[in-house]
């Protein structure tokens, strides 16, 4: 079963951090929220306060899983750029050639930490700039090697089922497309 962690920081946005969980939870991933406080309870840009699984101080190792996961949201994505400790580690999962994916303003941590040099990504509009090193696509949902990135918002199922189908298989995310009436909803526009 594969594995991923989701960072987050006060001011998360919330579809972006829960769409993606809610998502990889059901086609059998393995997800563990973290916060990086000091706290367990996390509060959304929007004022939702969320229990997270574990505090970022109580994880030793970080490397057993196969993606970590960044939302967006500000200042969730400011938050998460400060925090040294998850900035070392996305490193290292660069370095090692492993799998990271941000959204929204979640790219610019990624950009930071050079982890989008010689990359294409795609960010919300006005974050272009902290894609540092990175080809920005503008694209909903972009992918490229170890890295995927999502636009924003409405993006948020879109990278949730890119992620998806990277971690298991296209059989296994059109399962839960369909048991989620995402492929009915597709044949409406």
């Amino acid at each position: 079963m594969a594995k991923v962690y989701e960072f987050l920081a006060n001011g998360f946005e919330d579809i972006e951090a829960l769409a993606p969980v809610d998502i990889l939870r059901r086609g059998g991933v393995e997800v563990k929220t973290v916060s990086i406080s000091d706290s367990l309870m996390v509060e959304s840009a929007n004022g939702v306060t969320m229990k997270a699984d574990l505090l970022f101080t109580e994880t030793a190792d970080f490397m057993d899983a196969d993606m970590l996961l960044l939302p967006g949201g500000m200042p969730g994505a400011a938050n998460l750029n400060l925090h040294d400790g998850l900035r070392s580690l996305l490193v290292a999962y660069n370095e090692a050639g492993k799998k990271l994916g941000a959204i929204c303003a979640g790219p610019m941590v990624l950009g930071s930490v050079g982890a989008l040099k010689g990359k294409r990504a795609t960010c919300y509009p006005g974050f272009e700039k902290r894609l540092t090193g990175a080809e920005h696509t503008g694209e909903l949902c972009t992918i490229d090697k170890n890295i995927t990135t999502g636009k924003g918002p409405a993006a948020a199922f879109m990278y949730g089922f890119a992620i998806l189908t990277q971690l298991t298989s296209e059989a296994k995310a059109k399962e839960i497309k369909d048991a989620m009436l995402i492929t009915e909803m597709m044949k409406l526009h």
